[in-house]
């Protein structure tokens, strides 16, 4: 038996909003937040749509020594680790340092950085290459730098998965609870907006090159075109459940469980996974199907990987057994930072007894068979959500979420810690 994983801060800089009050606000209004790329200029490319965190300055909000040193990704991350440690109340110089640990999701390292310091090379030479490129660019360089910034020297990592990598993160959080540790800093954030970066991602033919924001990414919907990419992310503070109470700290919910799978080759003739995975984390958290009072669905956007993953809900919650959301609709994925900022999201539906619409969609297509909330917040208790995550080359990812029985309430008769 795991230790109980308690969620006890959220930070979010996402197209939606900086902080997780102003992202949830903008989330049950339905404020869309896709346009036209501005972070350069991609007037000649098939994909001109995108997610902008608009809003985001590092200056001032980041070590002005460290800006120069590191990506954009690695910014926005160390803005949301600020936010959700004030969130949670936890000073990290009050704690054990080797007590406290970090571990991050990424999907595409520091391609903005990266993209500065090959054309450097390219017209200049190799010694116009910076010496951070070694560092800057790589999976691990927003864990190692927050590591840093709040002397957290436990146990360190990164999970690498694309955009199931948030949820291994919290799972690989979990495990090291179990271990020992007090507190894990996890979630993710990723930045892909470059030329370079954006030429890698369109490379899967998945990307939506529609140009009207509002028609553009349309999960499950008959009019699906592919997804529109998207920066940000979440950062989310995971303490033992224990630890936290101790502490007087609020709990936003519980990691209850976890699994992961990953689909045979194309071609193979073997079916997919993703339904063992949801199974998989629903036993893993002692969760019946008839429990579980919102889905937040991956939402990949092409209608193969749609009907794909409407099938798999199906298979476990009955047709329509259950209301299925994807609010990423108004922010595009976010590859590691998408499931980071579902969580985030999940917990507040949660703690406000609403769930947030897939907004611009007017419903399922033929073939999906599920209760997929559109239109206007639909309002009911949520006490357990299923978040999914699928990565590109077959990553699969389930993560149950359970609500404490009262956020106030840190008596441990509550179902949800055990």
């Amino acid at each position: 038996m795991s230790a109980a994983a308690v969620v006890t801060g959220i930070g979010v800089v996402a197209p939606t909003g900086l902080g997780a009050e102003e992202h949830w606000a903008a989330t049950l209004r339905g404020a869309g937040a896709i346009d036209v790329i501005s972070r350069f200029d991609a007037s000649s490319y098939p994909v001109r749509l995108a997610g902008e965190v608009r809003d985001f300055v590092a200056a001032g909000n980041v070590p002005g020594r460290l800006i120069p040193q590191t990506d954009h990704w690695t910014h926005m991350a160390l803005v949301a680790a600020d936010m959700a440690l004030a969130d949670a109340g936890v000073v990290p110089a009050d704690l054990p340092e080797y007590e406290m640990g970090v571990i991050t999701a990424s999907s595409s390292g520091g391609v903005e950085f990266g993209q500065r310091e090959i054309q450097e090379l390219w017209s200049k030479g190799p010694r116009h290459v910076g010496a951070y490129q070694s560092i800057a660019w790589f999976y691990a360089a927003t864990t190692g730098q927050i590591s840093i910034r709040y002397g957290m020297r436990g146990p360190c990592g990164v999970v690498v998965a694309e955009q199931a990598g948030a949820l291994e993160s919290l799972a690989q959080a979990r495990r090291v609870l179990d271990d020992g540790a007090r507190l894990v800093v996890s979630g993710g954030t990723d930045a892909p907006f470059s030329p370079y970066g954006l030429t890698c991602q369109m490379a899967n033919g998945l990307l939506s090159t529609r140009r009207d924001p509002r028609r553009a990414y349309l999960p499950f919907d008959a009019d699906a075109n592919g997804y529109v990419p998207g920066e940000g992310g979440a950062i989310l503070i995971v303490e033992d459940a224990d630890s936290a109470r101790a502490r007087g700290a609020r709990r936003y919910g519980v990691v209850a469980g976890h699994a992961a799978t990953f689909d045979p080759p194309p071609g193979s003739g073997r079916p997919r996974t993703l339904d063992r995975a949801i199974r998989g984390a629903l036993a893993d958290a002692g969760v019946e199907p008839g429990e579980v009072d919102v889905v937040f669905a991956d939402a990949a956007g092409t209608p193969e990987a749609d009907r794909a993953e409407a099938e798999a809900i199906a298979a476990v919650f009955g047709d329509h057994g259950v209301p299925v959301t994807a609010p990423k609709t108004l922010t595009g994925r976010l590859y590691a930072g998408g499931p980071a900022l579902d969580i985030a999201t999940a917990l507040l539906a949660m703690r406000d007894s609403v769930i947030p619409p897939t907004a611009g969609v007017a419903g399922p297509a033929p073939g999906c068979r599920i209760d997929l909330v559109t239109g206007e917040p639909r309002a009911g208790r949520v006490r357990t959500a299923l978040v999914l995550a699928r990565g590109y080359g077959g990553f699969n990812a389930a993560l149950v979420l359970r609500a404490p029985t009262d956020p106030s309430d840190h008596s441990t008769d509550d179902r949800s810690d055990r």
